[in-house]
């Protein structure tokens, strides 16, 4: 009940972090007491804060559904606070030129395919491994892609001409119904962590360090929209950002300017 809706990233994680805090605290959860949390806090001291803060997360949302449904008198959780962590997200943008060296030194047409949406789209891994045929339409001279993604929120984004044409080709005489990436080893939607693989070798070939991931191509799509002049709302509709500050962490994390500029060198 307390993950429903939340996308299979974020139950695994939490669900592992959840099954640690109730071994570490031995005790029913309507038990939990601030001095538990802030002990089991402390028995993290060594952890990165990006990682005691995903911890973190994870438990105060336990404890915060666990209040909602009447399990919990009091939320406990909000007294304890989460640590400052530095944004990061400049190290995980790719420029222009390594991306597009991603998909051209990509010989497998199906996996090509899914790199450039990856990026044209701005889809999250989970949204390109759910797709059918049927959520894609032609529009105009090109195409659209309709999602569900994160929050269980519904989006149509368009898509380049070039990309909707490798789609098409790709298609064959597949059904609506049939997945638009299946997996080539049982035939049903192709699985996240393949897409992993797919985006790490694609990394690899081109000589870009890093844990590269899918989400590094989404992050891509953001910043280079808005470098070329996209307007910060429609990269937030396109990208199904629930808050228009999400989206304005690109503009910080690759500013256009700055008061360091205009001092002498």
């Amino acid at each position: 009940m307390w993950l429903d809706g939340h996308s299979p990233h974020t139950i695994d994680s939490y669900r592992r972090h959840a099954r640690r805090f109730l071994e570490f605290i031995n005790k029913p959860l309507h038990l939990v007491t601030l001095a538990d949390l802030q002990l089991w806090r402390a028995n993290f001291k060594d952890l990165a804060p990006s990682s005691l803060g995903t911890a973190m997360a994870a438990i105060k949302s336990l404890l915060s559904f666990a209040h909602q449904i009447g399990v919990l008198p009091e939320n406990v959780g909000t007294a304890l606070k989460s640590p400052k962590v530095k944004d990061t997200l400049n190290e995980r943008i790719l420029n222009e030129l390594e991306v597009m060296t991603m998909i051209t030194l990509e010989t497998d047409e199906r996996d090509r395919v899914i790199l450039r949406l990856l990026y044209a789209g701005g889809l999250r891994v989970s949204e390109l491994c759910a797709l059918k045929w049927r959520d894609l339409k032609p529009r105009n001279q090109s195409g659209q892609v309709t999602v569900f993604g994160k929050g269980g929120k519904t989006r149509t984004v368009l898509l380049p001409l070039g990309v909707w044409q490798e789609l098409c080709q790709m298609r064959g005489d597949r059904k609506s119904q049939d997945p638009v990436f299946p997996s080539r080893q049982g035939g049903g939607h192709l699985d996240r962590t393949q897409v992993y693989r797919i985006v790490k070798a694609a990394a690899k070939r081109a000589g870009i360090e890093g844990n590269v991931s899918p989400h590094w191509l989404r992050h891509a799509h953001a910043s280079h929209s808005l470098d070329r002049g996209a307007p910060l709302h429609l990269v937030q509709a396109t990208l199904g950002h629930s808050s228009v500050a999400t989206t304005e962490r690109y503009l910080h994390a690759r500013p256009n300017d700055s008061s360091a500029m205009y001092l002498p060198g």
